[in-house]
């Protein structure tokens, strides 16, 4: 925290630009001030508690500035009570909803606003600039949220009617935010801004116990000892309302709007759709922008002003391109069939116009020097003395030789660092070289002197040369970004493991299988009551029917209980199969067959694996001081799985047997994180570690991420792939032999007889399913004495088939990364306006687009078809039978934002990590598999960034039977985690091999 810290009090031009800008009379200002300097700026604004006499509404150019800036003046003004308004991750015209804690966040702002709690006013409301612009339906600020507590009267009735007034959809099951069950006397709801489902149970009509339960198996979640009684806060999950109005008004229109009558329809006959809210203009009360619901005396501060513009710009310019795609792909073509422009993005000199007649002050800060000898002397203009620091990437002696400098001066100099990890091995840095440095948790003042290190969220260090004052961000003195997220992480279930039914992916009639009765149909989940008075209790079951005992009766029906679900486990055949009878042979006969048929496969894995467990292999020792400076250097926050993980894969290596581990986790799970925390840990005992990965590109990757990892550590890292030269290749291989070389990465060539270690601890594979069967017979023979963890997002039929029946030990990655959200998944025929709108989109948010075309002989003409489409965007072109140097320069570029759209091959399958990539488009997505075709999306959605696919397929092609199950199967699982569904689905399609 800085709260203590009053860094710029000292200087006379932020003491008048203070004074103007708390000045009633003054209309807004320009404050010329770097980046660094705003949370200090904006700390001096308010009082000492972090209150403001009016709301101050801070517009960025994104949502990732917006984020940062908030956790910035977190740390600057922790007392400031501090609000996102995040933008739709969806266009306004788009068919398509926003996420319902998207919404939910937003209409908690607004209500905020509407209706402020005293003692709880916004000081800071923070807003991208497409939330900024886009207008509001009329009424969101006072839509009451429904709010429960232990003792208060609601009839189930009517509480179940005013969740679907406010847009959560009933369903048998909760599985996800913005839904709600009703069985019997107990409600379940999954709030739009909660963290966890809540389950609320009634006697009579009063509320007698509110508790959370796990969406994942449905089970309820004891409190905790002294826990406060919860409460139920549900506010809307989405910005149209079904109201009486709403309804009227789709009735009508759909008689005259035949295009989009189905929408309409349902709307009309009150069920929520997806993408409704593209419709708002014509449904809702009227529009209205966000400027409309701030109180008398707020500011509006527009930062860096013309990236704020030119990004309004794109905005406004093509919001109607995407209403004419979004709408006339539905209405077969023609013109947009509605008049839906009052919901469009307004300019930026609108909102200033707006601004000022109802009298708001309207400020900018961090755009270009304004010239003040021009100014009028009505204008207020603050030019803030200060400099960006100088860079010094990793340089350690550039850095050491300036802070002694400053320090010979009487310097005040504070550090900032994301982590304590981090902070703390600074300051060990600094003082070995003979410069005092001090680690203060809270600093309250800076002596001179002296270079203070403290945690805080870095928004950008500056230097006033006047006040002999440096602060420095960890990006300044190591030279790359910090962290993305400092939050705690949040305390989310362990997915369940193996293959145990999931009560939510089943339907009504899915198949499965009884540990003890054999294949039965899913009917449904039930509740029963037994027992009698003090006994008597109520449980959930899951009802399986089978076989019926005799001809013409009815099936028999088997009740498990909730607690007893791990006896039974989806169907995964690859046909419809017969019922089994309860208690009947047929099921042991079964049985019996099945464990005949799998002998041949075991006599070779028992061999294998007996001859592991019978050889003493290295036991690596605990975790060491390193290991954990490592660790806490990591700049994310670790999921639940992966810590699980990363403890299984530790406690493995300390054995004696050889590790034979699997890890399965989605792309961007965080798999390549316990590879970088378990290599670390074999090195640290003299082992060398074989990084195995299927690409170039992916040697390339992965060598970027190691080295980058352990800077700082005395490790010495090389890669073995063709864009090696003989030579370097060549002094790989010597260095590995002569045990120089801690870790190599490489693609099969590692494999080679010509590769030889001095003391390989750790082979490490990365998308083992790549390996043709010479490697793997290679690798096999290598699991005998090394240690082995084997990585995949979706392994092979027959290595899933191992690791689901227990052979081989197998982590699973089921954990979203906080940042990560569902990619928005497409499947249909190819047409050239949905392609320009999709690439459009992605370049309006400064983003890039894989366009994946698997044809090396017209991959410069499709390349130059979608130059003409999109003449504004910088395309390149990537293919395997290009020069390996101008290969490696292309992708280089691309990552490096040199191009907008790459226009590729399968060659980025694996090996390219660009968070910046969020849109992928897949011609002829018919041809591909279902493990390839689930990598490629993989690629995007790594960021924070909503991401797009789009799995096309030429418009005259009738689609086979397997290419329909295969896109199919892509449509169905777009959720995050959905790698281990995927591999399943392909297991039953091709079999176990």
């Amino acid at each position: 925290m800085l709260n203590g810290l009053d860094l710029t009090r000292r200087n006379p031009t932020i003491t008048e630009l203070v004074a103007a800008f708390n000045d009633a009379n003054t209309d807004g200002g320009t404050i010329d001030a770097i980046k660094g300097l705003w949370p200090s700026i904006l700390r001096r604004t308010v009082t000492t508690d972090g209150a403001a006499s009016a709301p101050q509404l801070i517009v960025t150019a994104t949502t990732r500035e917006a984020e940062d800036l908030a956790q910035a003046l977190a740390d600057w003004v922790p007392s400031a009570t501090i609000a996102i308004f995040p933008s739709w991750e969806t266009l306004p015209h788009e068919k398509l909803s926003p996420r319902s804690d998207t919404v939910g966040q937003r209409l908690e702002v607004l209500r905020r606003l509407a209706h402020p709690t005293p003692g709880r006013e916004l000081t800071f409301i923070i807003a991208p600039v497409r939330a900024f612009l886009q207008p509001l339906a009329k009424g969101l600020g006072d839509i009451e949220p429904v709010e429960l507590a232990v003792g208060d009267e609601y009839e189930i009735d009517d509480l179940a009617e005013r969740l679907t007034e406010l847009a959560y959809s009933r369903v048998d099951m909760v599985s996800r935010r913005g839904e709600f069950a009703v069985r019997g006397g107990i409600v379940d709801i999954f709030p739009a801004t909660s963290e966890r489902a809540l389950r609320v149970e009634f006697f009579g009509d009063e509320v007698d116990e509110i508790r959370e339960f796990s969406v994942s198996d449905q089970r309820s979640i004891p409190a905790e000892d002294g826990e406060e009684p919860l409460r139920l806060s549900a506010p809307p999950c989405r910005e149209l309302l079904l109201t009486d109005s709403v309804r009227k008004r789709a009735a009508d229109l759909a008689e005259d709007v035949p295009s989009a009558a189905d929408m309409l329809d349902k709307i009309a006959g009150g069920v929520a759709v997806e993408g409704m809210e593209s419709l708002t203009a014509v449904l809702a009360d009227g529009m209205e922008p966000i400027i409309a619901l701030l109180p008398a005396g707020s500011k509006i501060i527009i930062t860096e002003p013309e990236r704020v513009e030119a990004r309004a710009a794109d905005l406004v310019e093509t919001t109607n391109e995407f209403l004419e795609a979004a709408w006339t792909g539905a209405a077969g073509g023609g013109e947009t069939p509605i008049d839906l422009s009052a919901a469009s993005f307004r300019t930026v000199a609108e909102m200033e116009e707006g601004a000022r007649l109802i009298g708001l002050a309207w400020w900018e800060i961090g755009g270009f020097a304004a010239d003040e000898e021009l100014a009028g002397p009505e204008e207020n203009i603050f030019s803030v003395p200060a400099r960006i620091p100088k860079g010094y990437a990793g340089d350690v002696e550039a850095i050491l030789a300036d802070v002694k400098g400053l320090i010979h001066d009487k310097w005040r100099i504070l550090v900032l660092t994301e982590g304590q990890g981090p902070g703390r091995r600074m300051v060990e840095v600094f003082s070995e070289a003979g410069v005092p440095a001090s680690f203060v948790d809270d600093p309250t003042d800076l002596p001179e002197a002296l270079v203070t290190v403290t945690t805080a969220a870095s928004f950008g260090g500056f230097v006033f040369d006047d006040l002999k004052l440096a602060v420095l961000t960890e990006a300044d003195v190591l030279g790359r970004a910090a962290a993305t997220s400092t939050r705690d992480m949040r305390k989310l279930p362990t997915r369940r493991r193996r293959n145990q039914v999931d009560p939510l992916n089943l339907a009504p009639g899915d198949y499965v299988v009884h540990d003890q009765h054999g294949v039965g149909r899913f009917v449904e989940m039930t509740q029963r009551t037994t027992g009698k008075g003090a006994n008597k209790h109520t449980r959930e079951y899951l009802i399986i029917e089978y076989a019926p005992a005799k001809r013409g009766q009815p099936g028999d029906r088997l009740y498990v209980p909730s607690d007893a679900l791990d006896q039974v486990t989806r169907y995964v055949g690859g046909e419809s199969p017969s019922l089994n009878k309860m208690g009947g042979a047929d099921w042991q006969t079964t049985k019996a067959k099945a464990r005949k048929a799998v002998k041949e496969i075991a006599g070779e894995l028992i061999r294998l694996y007996s001859a592991r467990q019978a050889t003493v292999g290295h036991a690596f020792g605990p975790d060491t001081p390193w290991q954990r400076e490592l660790e806490d250097a990591f700049h994310y926050v670790e999921t639940a799985d992966q810590l699980t993980t990363i403890d299984e894969v530790k406690s493995d290596m300390e054995k004696t047997v050889p590790m034979d581990r699997l890890i399965c986790g989605d792309v961007g799970y965080g798999k390549t994180e316990i590879a970088v925390r378990a290599a670390f840990k074999a090195i640290q005992e003299g082992k060398q570690v074989a990084v195995l990965v299927p690409t170039t590109l992916l040697v390339q990757q992965h060598y970027e991420t190691f080295a980058e990892r352990y800077s700082g550590f005395p490790v010495t890292i090389g890669a073995l792939s063709r864009f090696q030269t003989k030579q370097e290749s060549e002094k790989v291989k010597e260095d590995l032999a002569d045990g120089k070389l801690d870790l190599v990465i490489g693609t099969h060539r590692l494999l080679s007889g010509e590769v030889r270690f001095k003391e390989l601890g750790l082979v490490i594979i990365d998308e083992e399913q790549r390996f043709g069967v010479e490697h793997k017979e290679t690798l096999k023979a290598l699991r005998t004495n090394v240690d082995v963890l084997a990585m995949s997002a979706t392994p092979i039929p027959r290595t899933l088939e191992m690791a689901v029946t227990g052979i081989r030990e197998m982590s699973t990655l089921a954990t979203p990364p906080e940042e990560r959200h569902p990619v928005l998944t497409y499947v249909g025929k190819r047409e050239d306006k949905q392609i320009k709108a999709a690439i459009r989109r992605e370049l309006m948010r400064e983003g890039q687009v894989f366009y994946i075309h698997n044809r090396v002989r017209d991959i410069e003409a499709v390349a130059g078809h979608i130059a003409e489409m999109v003449p504004e965007a910088r395309i390149a072109i990537a293919h395997g039978k290009m020069n390996e140097t101008r290969l490696e320069q292309v992708i280089v570029d691309f990552w490096e934002k040199k191009y907008d759209v790459l226009v590729c091959t399968t060659i980025v399958e694996t090996g390219i990590d660009i968070a910046n990539a969020n849109t992928l488009i897949i011609d002829n997505a018919d041809r591909y598999g279902l493990s390839q075709l689930h990598q490629l999306r993989g690629r995007v959605g790594r960021g924070r960034e909503r991401a797009y696919a789009y799995f096309l397929y030429p418009p005259d092609t009738q689609l086979t039977e397997t290419a329909h199950d295969r896109l199919t199967t892509l449509a169905a699982h777009t959720e995050l985690g959905a790698g281990m569904q995927v591999a399943m689905k392909d297991l039953e399609i091709r079999g176990a091999g």
